[in-house]
C-alpha cells in the first residue's frame, strides 16, 4: 500500500478541458489523486460521463473553506469575476490552486505573487503549466530543466488559434475569413476570437514566459503587439515567393541591457523549425548558455493539450513539488520598460500607382530614411483599381528609419495599403 499522502480536488469548471480532467482523475489516472467535489453554471448538462455520484458545489468559493478539498482546479476562465475570486481566496486561505487562465495570471500578476510567495516564506503553490503553450511542458522545462542556463532569446508559436488559421491560408488557399470560419467549426477559435487574432493571448503568454526566463516584471502592455487580421492572401503568395511562411511569433530577448518583447506576424524561412509548426500546434525555441538552443513543440488549442497540462499540475502537487507563481513576487522583480528594438529585415508590400515614377518615389523614399533594398517583387493584376502590388525585403534596419519611412510612404499618393512584417532571425 502507497505511504504517499492522498490529494483531493475540487474542480471549479465543467467545460470541455475540465470534463477531460475530472475523467482522467476519477479513471484513476494519477495516483493518489481523488476528486473531492465539482463546481459548474449547469448541473445538469450532459458532458459525456457520470458526474451524479460527485458532490456538487454551487458557489466554487465554498471550496476555499471545504476541508474535504486540498488543491483548487480553476478552470472557469475569465480575467476577473469569479476565477479571479476563487484564485485570490484559495491563495489566502493557503490552498493550493491548479489554473488554465492566462489572462486572470496575466493581468493580476502582481497581488497574486504576493499571494503566492509569501513574506513568511512559506510559499502556496499556484501551477499554470496549462496557460502557456497548451500541452509543452515549457513551464516546468524553464523551471527545472533549464536551471543554471543563462537564457539569453525565447521565442514562438504561442497561440494555436491564429497558427491553424494562417497553415490553412497557405494550404488550402482560403481567405482570413474562411479559415477562422473553419478554426470556429472545428474548436480552435471562439465565438468571439478577438483575443486570438489581435495577438493580445500570445501576449499575455509570453510576459509569463519572460517573468520566468528573464524576471520581468509581467506586462504585456508595455510591449509591441501586432495580431493576424491584416495578412491576405496576396502576403501569403508573395512569402512564398521569398521561401518563406507567415506566422504569429512572439520574441523576448536580452537586448541592449535589458529584454526585446514583441509579438507580431513574422516571415519565417522555411528552413526555420517555426516553419514547420503547423495547424493548431504552438512551439517554443529557448537560446540559453550553456546548453545552446532548445525546441519544444506541441498541441497549443484544443482540450485533451490542456487537460494534459492541468493534470500534470496535479500530479506535481501530488509529489510534493508545487511552486509559487514565480521565483520572486513581481514587486522584486525588473519593470519592463521601452526597449529599442533589435534591428531585423523587413517585408514591406505596398500598392504602387500604375504610372511611371511611382516605383522611383517609393525607392526614393526608403533610401532618404536609411531603409536598404535586398530584393524587389512587382506583379501585375488585372483586378488593380489602378495599384499593382510590390514587395521589398530590406536588409537589417533601425526600427526607427523603418518607421520614418513608413510614414513617408503612406503620405503618398502613389502609395496605399502598407503593410510591415519582421523577417524571424534565427
Amino acid at each position: 500500500m502507497s505511504d504517499k499522502p492522498h490529494l483531493r480536488i475540487g474542480l471549479a469548471g465543467l467545460g470541455t478541458v475540465g470534463a477531460t480532467v475530472a475523467q482522467q482523475i476519477l479513471a484513476g489516472a494519477i495516483e493518489g489523486v481523488s476528486l473531492s467535489c465539482v463546481s459548474a453554471r449547469d448541473k445538469n448538462k450532459d458532458r459525456g460521463f457520470d458526474i451524479s455520484g460527485l458532490p456538487f458545489v454551487t458557489d466554487p468559493l465554498d471550496m476555499v473553506a471545504d476541508e474535504t478539498v486540498d488543491v483548487i482546479v480553476e478552470l472557469i476562465g475569465g480575467q476577473d469575476g469569479t476565477a479571479y475570486d476563487l484564485v485570490k481566496a484559495s491563495l489566502q486561505a493557503g490552498k493550493p490552486v491548479v489554473s488554465a487562465n492566462k489572462a486572470l495570471l496575466a493581468a493580476h500578476a502582481s497581488e497574486l505573487s504576493d499571494l503566492s510567495a509569501r513574506p513568511d516564506g512559506v510559499a502556496v503553490p499556484l501551477a499554470y503549466e496549462a496557460a502557456v503553450a497548451g500541452g509543452i511542458p515549457v513551464i516546468k522545462a524553464l523551471r527545472e530543466g533549464l536551471a543554471g542556463n543563462q537564457i539569453t532569446r525565447l521565442s514562438g508559436i504561442l497561440n494555436g488559434t491564429c497558427n491553424y488559421i494562417l497553415t490553412r491560408m497557405e494550404e488550402a488557399k482560403l481567405s482570413f475569413e474562411d479559415a477562422l470560419d473553419q478554426a470556429q467549426v472545428k474548436g480552435f477559435a471562439e465565438a468571439d476570437p478577438t483575443l486570438d487574432i489581435s495577438g493580445v493571448d500570445a501576449a499575455q503568454k509570453l510576459s509569463l514566459l519572460s517573468a520566468l526566463a528573464f524576471g520581468l516584471a509581467p506586462d504585456y502592455t508595455k510591449m509591441p503587439v501586432a495580431g493576424i487580421q491584416a495578412i491576405s492572401p496576396q502576403d501569403i503568395f508573395f512569402a512564398s515567393q521569398f521561401d518563406c511562411v507567415i506566422r504569429l511569433v512572439g520574441v523576448s530577448e536580452r537586448h541592449q541591457g535589458g529584454v526585446y518583447q514583441r509579438v507580431t506576424p513574422m516571415l519565417v524561412r522555411r528552413n526555420n523549425n517555426l516553419a514547420q509548426v503547423r495547424q493548431e500546434l504552438n512551439a517554443v525555441m529557448v537560446r540559453a548558455t550553456p546548453l545552446g538552443d532548445l525546441f519544444l513543440q506541441g498541441p497549443g488549442a484544443g482540450g485533451g493539450a490542456t487537460a494534459s497540462a492541468v493534470l500534470a499540475d496535479i500530479a506535481d502537487l501530488a509529489l510534493g513539488f508545487g511552486r509559487p507563481l514565480f521565483s520572486a513576487p513581481v514587486s522584486q522583480m525588473h519593470t519592463p520598460s521601452s526597449q529599442k528594438a533589435p534591428e531585423w529585415e523587413y517585408y514591406l508590400r505596398a500598392g504602387l500607382a500604375d504610372k511611371p515614377g511611382s516605383m522611383a518615389k517609393a525607392t526614393q523614399i526608403l533610401a532618404e530614411n536609411g531603409v536598404s533594398i535586398e530584393e524587389v517583387i512587382q506583379r501585375s493584376s488585372s483586378d488593380s483599381g489602378g495599384f499593382l502590388p510590390v514587395v521589398f525585403i530590406t536588409h537589417e534596419v533601425d526600427e526607427s528609419s523603418l518607421n520614418n519611412a513608413l510614414a513617408a510612404l503612406q503620405q503618398q499618393d502613389v502609395c496605399q495599403g502598407v503593410l510591415c512584417l519582421p523577417i524571424f532571425a534565427d
